[in-house]
């Protein structure tokens, strides 16, 4: 079987740089590269994003992308002395997320979420937040808006859940005539409050529409678990308490959501050095690479 790579592989390699087709990373022709580097290369063209997609990086764009959390085209920031923060913040998100969510699907029948608190705080937190701001630092708006957003939602998050710290949940509970604690104005405060984060995550996944499925799917699945735990608080059952199937649904939706940006972080991780694949996502057919790839098609064909 011959190592050269097929001409229509070739001009994935440097998507935006029609200069230079012949060369896998701008400079080594191919009929001098090794066999390891001619498997990246393919996998380059094949994926065509990511670590392997290897590109002319003082010049070309690169696609959406959420292992990058960059929903639009950026530059690379490849010669900038700093990493990418998107998988640290993918990562913080996710865990937080996850627990949380299976103690809303009644997991091992915890019915409190207080043990949410610490990693509220430390990770989904803190964390969260600060690699939101080093997504500022290297350029990138949309994942410093989204990483800062949800850090501070984690923190504010735990706000309301330590116990006897801020006396936020006792404030917002009645005592009736009768002696029982009426907690429903803590419940719609609650519900608005989720409510107000599914508006904003609406906005910021109409801003994926033009990236990858991957990442499309981890806005969409989140914004889905605010709506359905902010309807779960708001619209109670006949005791009163957050509707128990809503709030599952909510937590299930959540999963997906934090497995997700588990699958968005390993994509921004894995690469050849550490990797023995790469992990793929779908994308849209009318993003930027879509179209590209279409296009490309359609000239074969003709």
């Amino acid at each position: 079987m011959s190592s050269e790579i097929p001409r229509s592989a070739e001009k994935d390699i440097n998507p935006g740089d029609a200069a230079n087709t012949n060369g896998f990373n701008g400079n080594v022709p191919t009929h001098q590269m090794s066999r390891e580097e001619h498997e990246v290369a393919r996998a380059a063209a094949r994926f065509g994003y990511g670590p392997l997609a290897h590109v002319n990086t003082a010049e070309a764009q690169l696609p959406p992308f959420g292992g990058e959390f960059q929903p639009g085209l950026y530059r690379s920031v490849e010669q900038r002395k700093f990493a990418n923060p998107a998988p640290l913040g993918l990562s913080a998100f996710a865990l937080t997320t996850f627990v949380l969510s299976a103690i809303n699907m009644g997991a091992r029948d915890i019915t409190e979420p207080n043990i949410v608190v610490a990693l509220a705080f430390g990770y989904g937190g803190l964390v969260q937040l600060l690699a939101g701001m080093w997504e500022m630092a290297v350029g990138n708006t949309f994942g410093a808006t989204a990483l800062s957003s949800y850090g501070g939602f984690w923190i504010s998050f735990a706000i309301v859940l330590t116990p006897g710290g801020f006396q936020i949940v006792k404030s917002l509970t009645v005592t009736t005539a009768s002696g029982q604690s009426d907690e429903t104005m803590f419940y719609n405060s609650f519900g608005l409050f989720l409510m107000g984060w599914f508006i904003f995550t609406f906005i910021l996944l109409l801003c994926t529409l033009k990236s990858t499925v991957a990442f499309f799917t981890l806005f969409l699945t989140l914004d889905l678990a605010f709506l359905l735990l902010g309807i779960g608080y708001i619209q109670r059952n006949d005791a009163g308490k957050p509707n128990p199937p809503v709030i599952k649904a909510g937590g299930f939706f959540g999963l997906l959501s934090a497995f997700t940006a588990w699958y968005n972080a390993l994509a921004g991780i894995a690469d050849t050095s550490n990797s023995f694949f790469i992990i793929p996502v779908a994308h849209f057919p009318w993003s930027p690479t879509g179209r590209e790839r279409r296009q490309k098609t359609d000239r074969e064909v003709a």
